[in-house]
């Protein structure tokens, strides 16, 4: 499987321990939040005020939850992800495509024809984040937030080998990293969940 070629990052930076089929081990479906509670509710006071209300939203590698405010409505909200009994679940989305983003990390979307794109706690999956991420800058409208969010949570054979080498603050600085590659000015990393009373939860914030 192509990997990005990213001569600063070590060799060997996206290999996982799992190297099967990703679809394959995604078919199950999992209806489970993969932050708990006292973390999804900050992760969704946070998007209150960095999402526009009425926007167009990209929910990227999202499951049967996207965890937007429920007291805000939005003009569209595509979400992808892996399964489709997952993401036909969702109440909150308008649409929804199924996709695997290390084989193919062109989105089948328009240019510029959305507001805001998210990625909760999926980062660690991808394989070609800079190609992916680049893409997303193509979809987005100027100056339209990016917001990934990240935990300690994970399926670890699943996870690339660097995320698995690094620590939360490494964590953030790779994301940063990925984005700034793809063309994002980033404008925000910050911890809205220390760990000690919920999951921890970090986000980062580029925008096209």
């Amino acid at each position: 499987m192509t990997q990005d070629p990213l001569p600063e990052l070590p060799a060997g930076a996206f290999a996982r321990q799992d190297e099967g089929d990703d679809l394959a081990f995604y078919a199950p479906p999992r209806l489970v939040t993969h932050i708990d509670m006292a973390a999804v509710a900050a992760l969704s006071a946070r998007y209150r005020a960095l999402l526009p209300s009425g926007g167009r939203i990209l929910d990227l590698m999202s499951s049967w939850v996207s965890h937007l405010p429920a007291d805000r409505s939005y003009a569209e909200v595509v979400c992808h992800g892996m399964n489709a009994r997952e993401l036909a679940a969702n109440p909150q989305a308008s649409r929804w495509f199924v996709q695997d983003l290390n084989r193919d990390p062109v989105l089948p979307l328009d240019g510029a024809a959305f507001d805001a794109a998210l990625c909760c706690v999926g980062v660690q999956y991808l394989q070609r984040p800079v190609q992916v991420f680049a893409d997303v800058h193509r979809v987005l409208r100027p100056v339209a937030p990016f917001i990934i969010s990240f935990s300690n949570r994970c399926f670890p054979t699943k996870a690339v080998a660097i995320w698995r080498a690094l620590d939360p603050a490494g964590h953030a600085a790779l994301i940063e990293f990925y984005l700034t590659r793809a063309g994002f000015r980033v404008s925000m990393v910050e911890t809205l969940a220390d760990g000690r009373r919920s999951d921890p939860l970090t986000i980062v914030v580029g925008h096209a």
